[in-house]
């Protein structure tokens, strides 16, 4: 049975709520495949949240004993990742490489490891402030200052990407190279715990400390105060090395 149909309970690509689907004014559709004993089977659900619908497309074969077994699943309708968008607080040109990445991810892993991969080093530039244009020297230089969960990760999207043997992943990081199993996903989820890391929760807390200086003023007591960012001494040049 397709993940998106009626009577299933998974995350709506439309509004991002977990829902139990329920069935659409419509039906599942069978075709058969010309000269073949494969199958494809199109189902719809909705979704009683925000209403809106989903479809799939299923290639199914007949196995001797078992029946129809399914093959392969694609969602057609949305046109979604199955991921949940970036945060708000995200640069506009990174959210979309994140999108884009996601998308074609289905149909291309070296396409979305590529893009992922020109998203991770703006993200390092844009939030981690590294210096160094070489995508595996930018990470070395801001695994000191992430959790060590995310630092793990991240320094693993090397290892799983094997940029020992494919060097252009970290010096031409947008180029469309061969992935290994798993590369392009593991990008993906290491992205997303950058973007709660650099962008969504500072926001976050700094929305917390607002409130609470609101109360403080209110109560006539000082506010909090803003600490003062040590300042960069590093001596690292923007050259390749």
């Amino acid at each position: 049975m397709p993940k998106y149909s009626p009577n299933q309970k998974v995350k709506c690509l439309h509004c991002q709520t977990v829902v139990m689907f329920i069935p659409p004014e419509g039906k599942t559709y069978w075709m058969n495949a010309s000269g073949t004993d494969e199958r494809i089977r199109i189902t719809t659900c909705q979704c009683p949240n925000c209403g809106r619908v989903i479809a799939t497309i299923e290639r199914l074969e007949p196995v001797r004993d078992v029946g129809l077994v399914s093959r392969s699943e694609h969602v057609v309708w949305p046109m979604s990742s199955g991921r949940s968008p970036a945060p708000p607080e995200v640069p506009s040109q990174i959210a979309n490489d994140f999108e884009e990445a996601g998308l074609v991810l289905p149909f291309s892993p070296k396409a979305s490891a590529a893009l992922s991969r020109r998203c991770l080093q703006s993200v390092l530039r844009d939030a981690g402030k590294t210096k160094y244009k070489d995508l595996s020297r930018q990470i070395d230089e801001v695994l000191p200052n992430l959790p060590a969960y995310i630092a793990e990760n991240l320094d693993a999207v090397r290892n799983i990407g094997n940029f020992a043997s494919h060097e252009q992943k970290s010096k031409l990081s947008g180029s469309i190279l061969d992935v290994e199993p798993g590369e392009a996903d593991w990008n993906l989820d290491v992205l997303e715990s950058l973007f709660d890391f650099y962008y969504a929760r500072p926001e976050i807390e700094r929305k917390k400390r607002e409130n609470l200086n609101e109360k403080l003023k209110e109560a006539g007591k000082p506010t909090l105060k803003t600490p003062t960012p040590p300042e960069d001494n590093s001596e690292v040049t923007n050259g390749s090395g």
